[in-house]
């Protein structure tokens, strides 16, 4: 349910442009990502860093958008959402000595597994998956403004929406795989 939360404001956004146009998708966009913002605050007394982030990106760049009324600018959100998320990935590592994708996904892992056993997952494998989420964020940074300035609008849309979430999906369904011979084994039923 809260993935589905996440994509609210791009769904919106999709459907916004293809009824009117940028401009209007551009401030629904502005528009519900505050909603969010302000729904992360009355249910839980804390916004995550990620929401004020997007708010923040959307507002301001949204904001050139409308006030300049050139779409340019609106283009550029995912590519530094994505840039930003694979520095950070990067910085975290290799300056930090701190594996974010381990620190995310160990904390998943351990509130799924029903069974008491230990999830034990080898150093080199979170390396690699660090590594590979770095690169796909990066990829999809340099890829989101290729096709912004090379095709047009409704194609960059398509893409936004289509594109990126299919790019996401199947590298959710490579981490999935990565880790899946490290889960413990299903206990069977006894006879």
């Amino acid at each position: 349910m809260h993935a589905l939360i996440e994509y609210i404001p791009l769904i919106l956004f999709f459907a916004v442009f293809k009824l009117v146009d940028i401009y209007w998708a551009t401030g629904l966009l502005m528009v519900t990502t505050l909603i969010q913002v302000a729904y992360s605050y009355f249910k839980h007394r804390h916004v995550p860093t990620r929401q004020w982030l997007f708010f923040a990106i959307a507002a301001v760049f949204g904001t050139l958008t409308l006030v300049l009324h050139d779409e340019q600018y609106i283009k550029w959100k995912a590519t530094l959402i994505y840039a930003g998320l694979s520095l950070t990935l990067l910085i975290s590592r290799y300056v930090l000595n701190k594996n974010l994708v381990k620190k995310a996904l160990s904390s998943i892992l351990e509130n799924a597994n029903d069974s008491k056993q230990a999830i034990e997952v080898p150093e080199p494998v979170w390396n690699k998956l660090n590594l590979m989420w770095i690169t796909i964020t990066a990829g999809i940074a340099v890829l989101n403004i290729y096709i912004a300035y090379n095709f047009s609008l409704d194609f960059w849309v398509n893409f936004k929406v289509f594109g990126l979430m299919a790019i996401t999906f199947v590298s959710i369904l490579i981490t999935i795989f990565a880790l899946y011979k490290y889960f413990p084994d299903e206990e069977e039923p006894a006879k």
